[in-house]
């Protein structure tokens, strides 16, 4: 077999102005990052305004396992597999982050026969989006130090500033750091650290905004303390906002690529997916709903977590509404949930789990049902789609099938994408169609009028299947502040644990009888919500004993090896 980045390299690629023209975007509409890539001018939106808005379908998974459910290769292969039925369409997915890349999980442009290329360029640099990203969080960063070093007039509290430095590297030992050392001359030391860049503010904005102009109002909203009286301090009160906005005025244009069989795919924005709201932008979204009759885009983790903010926040600041959610899973998955098989990252999966046992997927099934259930909550029909392995059996199969079906499912339907590209997806492409023509009433979980702790406890009861919230010393006090501020009237993004639908990544499958515990909140004002913390969230990672980096190289012809 093959390796993905050998697959992607032996594809056939269509300039990306062939594209770009099938879509009917014009010379002017777009701007050219060599001959496969380019992005595309926001002027489109306005030209565009009159059309009709086409099918929105956002694909999400059950609880993710160490083994992936196959969640982007899905979502590429979709969009494939729609046109190869006859319908047009476009796949929206996320930039990557570099840590990743070169850490633990590797590339995240699909994988097999359903990818994203130019592959090296969407998993490495692509057209400098992340560093824009990151140069304007850094940017804010040496302004607030500056400002205290000649005299701060905010009279801001160095000891409330939750502003770091941010890099697109995953590196342990920047998490905490002493800054301003060596003398006078070289500022007030203080403690600080590191995020990974896709952790910043500054990206979840760069995803929710509708606009340049609404980009720079968002700008100048972020917090990054408080002064003496306890009263927020802004990016606007540090005259930094401005410069932010012209560091990101390219990197707000969506970028436009193609899959292996060329399939247009816009690539837009990358925020962490626990911390923020794990999706890629509102306007790579409302161009492509514009230009197509069907667009597929991917949130990131479980459905308790990305598609939970898909709805609940970027709907909520798009105007947008989907017409069909898929629920990814995969039998191997399914019996890791049932909690007789245990899987660690790098290591060698237990042989068990390629023999049949119907026993652990039905019981790890109950993972699906909840997730099946969550979907439903927002009044949108549920495709169950599942991600087909080679030593999958038709009796697991059809024990999907039969318990998806039975809870709530629209359709289910085996998808074949990662070893058939679109063709192996024709099934669910057909089973989407038919779902996205159903009658849907498609609501918020919550409204924002009401107070901050009954948005959290909605979502820890509905979604996660809590028995209540605990608040940890401080959160309250935190929450009556908050809402002085006039902060309640925003969204909540949860951030909390991916691997389990509770706040423990250690319960799997349906988890019961637990109390949601909340150590902290803070407030992202740029980017338009407030996130509760329920646990240890890491945003900076660290590198594995064998990092991916370890394997990725450059040969004598310039071409790159070694890259997932």
């Amino acid at each position: 077999m093959l390796t993905d980045l050998e697959i992607a390299q032996s594809a056939h690629l269509k300039p990306i102005v062939e594209i770009a023209r099938d879509l009917g975007l014009e010379e002017d509409d777009i701007e050219l990052y060599g001959k496969y890539k380019a992005k595309v001018s926001l002027q489109v939106l306005e030209k565009l305004k009159d059309r009709p808005l086409g099918k929105y379908i956002d694909v999400t998974a059950i609880t993710p396992t160490p083994l992936g459910e196959g969640k982007t290769v899905t979502t590429i292969g979709l969009s494939m597999a729609l046109n190869k039925i006859g319908k047009k369409s476009i796949v929206c997915i996320r930039q990557p982050s570099l840590g990743p890349v070169f850490g633990i999980k590797g590339g995240a442009a699909g994988g097999g026969y359903s990818q994203v290329v130019p592959m090296e360029d969407f998993n490495l640099h692509l057209t400098g989006d992340t560093h824009a990203v990151a140069l304007a969080h850094n940017l804010l960063a040496a302004f607030i130090d500056n400002h205290i070093y000649h005299g701060n007039a905010l009279r801001i509290d160095p000891f409330t500033i939750s502003w770091p430095r941010v890099v697109d590297v995953s590196d342990r030992a920047l998490r905490k750091v002493v800054i301003g050392l060596g003398g006078k001359e070289n500022g007030i030391p203080r403690e600080s650290g590191f995020d990974i860049a896709v952790a910043s503010e500054v990206m979840a904005i760069l995803a929710l905004t509708t606009g340049l102009r609404d980009l720079r109002e968002r700008l100048g909203r972020i917090v990054i303390g408080y002064n003496v009286e306890k009263k927020p301090v802004t990016a606007e009160d540090l005259r930094c906002a401005g410069a932010m906005a012209v560091l990101l005025k390219d990197a707000i244009k969506p970028n436009l690529l193609q899959t292996l069989e060329n399939t247009p795919c816009f690539v837009h924005a990358g925020p962490f997916a626990n911390i923020a709201h794990g999706n890629s932008s509102i306007l790579a979204d409302q161009i492509a709903l514009r230009l197509s009759e069907y667009v597929v885009t991917e949130s990131g983790f479980g459905a308790d977590c990305g598609m939970e903010k898909f709805m609940n926040i970027k709907c909520r600041y798009s105007g947008l509404a989907p017409d069909c959610v898929v629920m990814v899973c995969s039998v191997r998955a399914l019996k890791m949930h049932s909690g007789k098989y245990r899987v660690v990252p790098g290591k060698p999966l237990d042989p068990a789990l390629a023999e049949e046992d119907v026993a652990a997927v039905e019981q790890g099934a109950e993972n699906l049902v909840k997730q099946i259930e969550n979907a439903r909550l927002f009044g949108v029909p549920v495709v169950v789609a599942i991600n087909l392995f080679a030593t999958d059996t038709d009796r697991e199969i059809r024990a999907i099938e039969k318990i998806a079906l039975e809870n709530g499912a629209y359709a289910c339907a085996v998808s074949e994408v990662w070893a058939k590209g679109g063709a192996g997806g024709r099934e669910l492409a057909e089973a989407v169609v038919r779902a996205c023509d159903e009658p849907k009433n498609f609501r918020f979980l919550y409204p924002l009028d009401i107070p901050i702790k009954e948005k959290i406890e909605i979502i820890a009861t509905k979604i996660y299947g809590a028995d209540g919230v605990v608040y940890e010393e401080g959160v309250e006090e935190k929450i009556r502040r908050f809402t002085e501020f006039g902060w309640d009237g925003l969204p909540i993004c949860m951030a909390k644990t991916h691997l389990s639908l509770s706040h423990d990544p250690r319960l799997k499958g349906r988890p019961r009888g637990f109390r949601l515990p909340i150590k902290d909140i803070r407030p992202a004002i740029g980017a338009g919500f407030l996130y509760p913390l329920c646990g240890e969230i890491r945003t900076m990672p660290g590198l594995p004993s064998e990092p991916a980096g370890n394997k990725v190289d450059i040969d004598a012809e310039g071409r790159i090896v070694g890259l997932f």
